[in-house]
Order: structure tokens, then sequence, then C-alpha cells
């Protein structure tokens, strides 16, 4: 018996045809996609899935927060003082190195506190939830949710979807704090610029738009990244080979996905 494959399935004959048929299989995984992630952020916003998942949500909310901590902090650190040492080398030339603390403050809460956050988030807890969605997908676990009539994207997806909402932005929060106090210590001992200098330059230049715009990069790549992990590690196939595909998978588009969005929404808000 003859099994009726799509046409935009079939082998590619010349490049235009796989040209055409890579087009095909990008929406057709991007429509798939978006649709896990707006019925995971519809059970998401109704509040009582959440509420009966609490314990998951919190679990999810513990991994994505609490256990990135140490390497945010890390990074957050060393991005700051390399801020202020880059931008204070520039400005120590004009005699203007006390701007430092603005150029530290405004760079980090607006760009780079969001960014490299959704860079540790895409790296660690996201290539954790396609490597574990993947297993459980290969392992037939998911076609067993089916059977018993659960909803896979309510019983899986929108926990970690409501836990990296919450913890992303607050992770970017925390980001830009130590990420600013990383740029005071260098000011203080590599260019002789006085901690309430630096506070004071860094505060009254800081405007509540820098604030909300980082936040709002910071939700959309939560929303990027949990998407993303997602659905690579439902749509996994092929066992162990699969998984592992999954997994990179979610991490090059979630980095990618990142870098497009974080640059079209500071030039829709600049």
């Amino acid at each position: 018996m003859k099994i009726y494959e799509p046409e935009y399935l079939k082998p590619p004959e010349n490049v235009i045809a796989a040209a055409g048929r890579g087009l095909l299989l990008t929406l057709r995984n991007t429509g798939r996609g978006l649709s896990i992630l707006f019925e995971a952020l519809f059970w998401t916003l109704t509040i009582v899935p959440v509420l009966q998942h609490r314990r998951e949500v919190v679990r999810q909310g513990f991994i994505c927060g609490i256990k990135s901590l140490p390497v945010t902090a890390t990074v957050a650190l060393f991005t700051g003082m390399i801020l202020a040492l880059q931008a204070g080398l520039v400005l120590r030339d004009y005699g203007q190195q006390v701007q430092v603390g603005t150029l530290v403050s405004q760079t980090m809460c607006r760009e780079m506190g969001p960014f490299m956050t959704a860079l540790i988030l895409s790296a660690s807890v996201g290539s954790a939830m396609a490597a574990e969605l993947a297993t459980m997908t290969v392992s037939e676990e998911i076609a067993a949710l089916h059977v018993m009539s659960i909803n896979p994207v309510r019983f899986l997806v929108m926990p970690r979807l409501a836990a990296m909402m919450v913890m992303c932005p607050a992770l970017t929060v925390f980001t830009n704090v130590v990420g600013i106090l990383g740029g005071m210590l260098v000011a203080y001992t590599q260019l002789n610029v006085s901690p309430t200098a630096y506070y004071e330059n860094a505060m009254h230049y800081l405007h509540n738009k820098e604030i909300y715009v980082g936040l709002l990069k910071a939700w959309e790549f939560s929303l990027i990244i949990t998407g993303v992990s997602c659905y690579q590690g439902l749509s996994a196939t092929n066992g162990a080979v699969g998984v592992g595909l999954a997994t990179r998978r979610s991490v090059v588009i979630s980095f990618l996905l990142v870098l497009v969005t974080g640059y079209f929404i500071t030039r829709f808000f600049c």
C-alpha cells in the first residue's frame, strides 16, 4: 500500500525545491511552536491551573531562579566590571571618567542585563527543559498522557512558562544591581571615581524608561526560551540522538531569537 507523503516532505530535486521545502518546514514548525506557547500562556493567565499545579510551578521557579543565582551573579559582576573598565579608559582621555556610572547603569538596565540573563537561562534552564521533555517524548510518556486525557501543554509546559515569566525579570533586576556594583568596584579601584560620585551619576541619569524596557525584554525573552525549549522537546524523535538534537536546537534557536528580538525592541523604544 502506498503511503501518502506531502510534497514539501519529499526529497528535493534542485536548489529551488530545497529552499521551498526548508521554508515550508520552518513555517510549519514555527506555527506549531506558537500554538504550544499561546496555549500555555492562556493556561497561565487563567491563574486556576497555576494554583492547581502550584507545587510544580514553585519547583520550576526554584530551578530557574535560585539555582541560576551563582552563575548569574558571576556573569553580571564581570559584565559590569568590563563595561566600566572599557568605557572608563576611553572617558579618562577626555577627563570624564566620572560619567562611567551613567553608562554602566543605562547599559545594564536596558541592554546587557536582560540579554545576559536570557543567555544564561537559555543555556542552563532552556536546555534542561528541552532534554527533559524530549526524553519523555521518545520514551512515549507524552503519548501516555494523551491516553489518560491529560493535556501535556497544561501539565508540563504551563508550570515552566509561569515560573520563567516570574524568574526571568527577577533575575534581570538582580543582574542589573550586581553589574552596577561591579562597575562601581572598577571605577573606584581603577579610575579613581568615588562611590558617591559613581552612584549619583548612575541614578541621576537612569530613567524609568530604561528600567521598563529592560523588564519588557526579560518578559519576552522568557516566552521565547520556554516556547522554543518546550516545543523542541515535545517534537523530538529518534531516541537518544533526537534528545541531543532537540537540546542543541533549543539553545541555538533561543540565542538567535533573543538577539533579533532584543534589537527590534530597542529600535522600537529608542
